[in-house]
């Protein structure tokens, strides 16, 4: 049967003055998730990328790594903000309009732990975001982002054609998972923080609607590709 495989992009440029770029690693990562769909028989018919450079720099190497079973003739492209990642800056922004906010963070960013501090941090930010208390204070709420990922899913599902990569962000595929599982709020910010870089999730679309048939697969960096493993 054919699905909807939404690929979380490889590991970004986290700490550099661009971080909407693949790392080295998170090349690597993408072209041996391509390796390991390749070595499964799972080829791709249409590619939707959101577009962030991340997301179609995680697609072409995933491509690279799929080689010569893809049909590139066959295959089609489309890129699609729909499938873009809520802006962090943004939220982050917001939560640290307070001078006290934003001191206590840059201190805890200091420590010996930075991406701990870092992650406190945006934890409480995202919290604020999904109150729903504070929509005016965004360019985007919470109830616009999800609603925003639940068109993109139900559009990318109507398309007739074979197996569809998705190449997007670990929000966007939490939010998918919430939707399709009812999660509640909290448990999608938490989701989407396991989820791992080229890890992906598999939707299926039956009689009965879309079906969620796994999530976060990361079982190609098993074993003695455990190096390539990442979260952030």
């Amino acid at each position: 049967m054919p699905a909807l495989y939404l690929i979380r992009h490889g590991q970004a440029s986290f700490g550099a003055d661009d971080y909407d770029q693949l790392s080295p690693l998170g090349e690597r990562q993408a072209e041996h998730l391509g390796a390991a769909f390749a070595a499964a028989g799972v080829v791709p018919q249409h590619i939707i990328c959101g577009d962030m450079r991340r997301h179609r720099q995680t697609a072409e190497q995933c491509l690279l790594g799929l080689g010569s079973t893809v049909d590139a003739g066959a295959l089609t492209w489309q890129t699609d903000p729909s499938w873009n990642e809520y802006d962090h800056l943004d939220l982050l922004q917001a939560y640290t309009a307070e001078l006290q906010v934003s001191e206590q963070m840059l201190a805890d960013m200091a420590g010996d732990n930075p991406r701990a501090g870092f992650q406190a941090h945006f934890a409480r930010a995202m919290q604020r975001w999904q109150s729903g208390d504070y929509d005016g204070d965004y360019t985007e709420s919470w109830t616009q982002f999800c609603g925003r990922i639940s068109r993109a899913l139900d559009a990318a599902s109507r398309s007739s054609r074979g197996n569809i990569f998705v190449s997007t962000s670990g929000g966007v595929i939490a939010v998918v998972c919430r939707h399709l599982l009812g999660l509640a709020d909290a448990n999608a910010a938490e989701l989407s923080w396991q989820l791992v870089n080229a890890g992906y999730s598999k939707v299926l679309s039956g009689q009965s609607g879309l079906k969620l048939a796994s999530i976060n697969e990361h079982s190609h960096f098993d074993g003695r590709h455990r190096e390539l493993l990442s979260y952030r």
